[in-house]
C-alpha cells in the first residue's frame, strides 16, 4: 500500500501544507496538485463540486503524489464512504458538535471492528494498492470540524474519540458561532477573543494527542498558525487564487497601458 503523504509529514514533525479545491474541474485540480502542496482537499460542502465531478479530480491529482482529501457536505455515511472508496486519503467533516457525532464520523471512516465502513474500495484499491483494506485504518485521516459554540463546549469529549485523528477549525463559522455578527466573516482572525479560542482548541486537541488543522486566507497567517503549533494549514483556495491572479494581471495592464497612453499624447502647439 502507498503511504499517505499527510502522515508521512507528521512522522517527520513537519507541518502539512494543504490546498483547497472549490472548482469542479480536473485540469485545474491537476495544476494545483503540481504546485508543491502536501495535500489538496476537494470541497463538496461549499465548493461548486458534486461527487461525479470529484472523481476525475481525484484521478487527475494522482500523478503528482499529493495526498487528496475530501470535505464532505455533512455527516452522512453514504458520501463519506464513497469519497474514501474513490481515493480520498482523508475526510474533513463539517459541523461536528458532540462526541456522539464524532463517534459516528469515525464509524463511517473506519472498517470493523473500529467502525462500520462497508468494504468496497472501487478505485482506491488501484490508486493506493491492492492491500488497501488491510492497512486503510492506519493511513486514512479523519478530521472533525470545530465551528460552533456547542462544539467548543464539547471539545474535550470530541477529541477523546478513539479513531479520530484530529480537528479542523473553520474560523469563519467559528467566529459566527462564538460572536454572532459582531465581526466580519472570513478567515485570518485578529480579534483577541477569536485568536484565544483558536489557540484554546489547538491546545485541547494536542493535550488529547490529536492533530489540529486551520483554514487560512493568506500564507502569512498560515505561517503564524504553524508557529502556534498547527499540524496542518490550508492556504486559500483555487477560486481565490485565480481571482487574485487575474485581478493583479488586469490591474497591471491598465496601469502600464494608461501610463503609455498619457506619455504618447502629442504636445499641443503654443498660441501667439
Amino acid at each position: 500500500m502507498k503511504l499517505n503523504n499527510i502522515k508521512a509529514r507528521w512522522s517527520e514533525g513537519k507541518t502539512v501544507l494543504n490546498g483547497w479545491l472549490s472548482m469542479a474541474n480536473a485540469f485545474s485540480a491537476e495544476i494545483m496538485a503540481e504546485q508543491g502542496y502536501d495535500s489538496l482537499t476537494i470541497d463538496l460542502q461549499h465548493g461548486f463540486i458534486g461527487y461525479e465531478e470529484a472523481k476525475p479530480m481525484l484521478q487527475a491529482m494522482r500523478a503528482s503524489g499529493v495526498a487528496p482529501m475530501v470535505r464532505v457536505p455533512w455527516l452522512e455515511p453514504g458520501i463519506i464512504m464513497k469519497a474514501l472508496d474513490a481515493g480520498a486519503w482523508g475526510v474533513i467533516c463539517p459541523m461536528v458538535n458532540t462526541a456522539e457525532q464524532a463517534q459516528s464520523l469515525v464509524s463511517c471512516v473506519r472498517y470493523p471492528p473500529t467502525g462500520s465502513r462497508s468494504f468496497g474500495p472501487t478505485r482506491v484499491s488501484i490508486s493506493a494498492g491492492a492491500d488497501y483494506g488491510q492497512y486503510a485504518d492506519d493511513h486514512v485521516v479523519c478530521f472533525a470540524m470545530i465551528e460552533t459554540a456547542e462544539a467548543v463546549n464539547n471539545l474535550e469529549a470530541i477529541v477523546a474519540t478513539p479513531g479520530l485523528d484530529g480537528i479542523y477549525i473553520g474560523p469563519a463559522d467559528l467566529t459566527l458561532g462564538l460572536t454572532g455578527r459582531k465581526y466580519r466573516t472570513g478567515f485570518d482572525r485578529e480579534e483577541p477573543e477569536i485568536v484565544e479560542a483558536i489557540k484554546h482548541i489547538l491546545d485541547v486537541a494536542h493535550r488529547a494527542g490529536k492533530k489540529a488543522g486551520l483554514h487560512n486566507g493568506t500564507p502569512a497567517y498560515a505561517a503564524r498558525a504553524a508557529e502556534w503549533g498547527f499540524d496542518l494549514v490550508t492556504v486559500s483556495n483555487d477560486v481565490q487564487l485565480l481571482r487574485a491572479s487575474v485581478a493583479a494581471s488586469v490591474q497591471k495592464f491598465r496601469e502600464l497601458n494608461e501610463g503609455a497612453a498619457r506619455n504618447s499624447q502629442p504636445t499641443q502647439p503654443g498660441g501667439y
